[in-house]
């Protein structure tokens, strides 16, 4: 095996290939078959304070880090199924959980919403949105400051931990022309194949799976997707 470091900045597919790719030092590489796991970014607040305060107590994955918040008190922005989904998750076990929505009414299902609602500690701030973070001088989150959307008041809220629930951006612009994508993934030709639109490409990881976006399930997708590589490589005598 070659490990090559580089951004890739161009890609061109082709049925049955070669797939060429283009790296930012202007260099190709040609490839019989391809694996693109690319994954996704977390959509950020994009609120002063936000980079700095990264992993000391701002979280994009609650299921990753949410143990960390025992018996504390933390937020959640978002109003779709996985800000829902979230908010109910750390409700097990920290002492309580401020779920941020920037409307009057959630976007996620039903059934989620009215186990949210019937959560005994989590609390609803409704028509609200985060403005600023704090403490980057103190090295950890400390607190938020929320403004009402309706009437633009600022108020603080004292917390340890916010995890950020308001979407992913898949990494596929470099095939948005090349592959069929659906909401920005990629496209799986069927539920038992890695194989994308263009035979001899396959995707696997988050940059494939807007569903569960865990690393234990993308480092499966990787090993299906190397099997389906090696079994297509071999129809072809390659």
């Amino acid at each position: 095996a070659r490990i090559q470091q580089g951004n890739v900045t161009a890609a061109t597919l082709v049925p049955d290939g070669p797939q060429r790719l283009t790296l930012d030092d202007g260099s190709t590489i040609e490839t019989a078959a391809l694996i693109i796991a690319t994954g996704s970014s977390p959509r950020e607040l994009g609120v002063p304070a936000e980079a700095a305060l990264k992993n000391k107590g701002v979280s994009y994955c609650a299921t990753c880090d949410g143990p960390l918040f025992r018996g504390k008190e933390v937020a959640v922005v978002g109003g779709g199924d996985s800000a829902l989904e979230e908010a109910l998750f750390l409700a097990r076990f920290v002492a309580k959980v401020h779920l941020i929505h920037r409307r009057d009414d959630f976007r996620g299902s039903t059934i989620m919403r009215d186990r949210v609602l019937a959560a005994a500690n989590i609390i609803v701030h409704w028509n609200a949105v985060v403005t600023d973070l704090a403490d980057p001088a103190a090295g950890r989150l400390t607190g938020l400051t929320l403004q009402d959307t309706k009437t633009g008041d600022q108020s603080p809220l004292p917390c340890d931990g916010l995890f950020v629930a308001i979407g992913h951006n898949p990494n596929t612009a470099l095939f948005r022309d090349a592959l069929t994508l659906n909401n920005g993934y990629i496209v799986l030709m069927s539920n038992e194949s890695s194989a994308t639109s263009v035979p001899g490409v396959f995707a696997a990881g988050d940059c494939a799976d807007h569903v569960y976006r865990q690393a234990i399930t993308a480092a499966g997708m990787g090993c299906r997707a190397a099997i389906d590589a090696e079994r297509w490589l071999a129809g072809k005598n390659q």
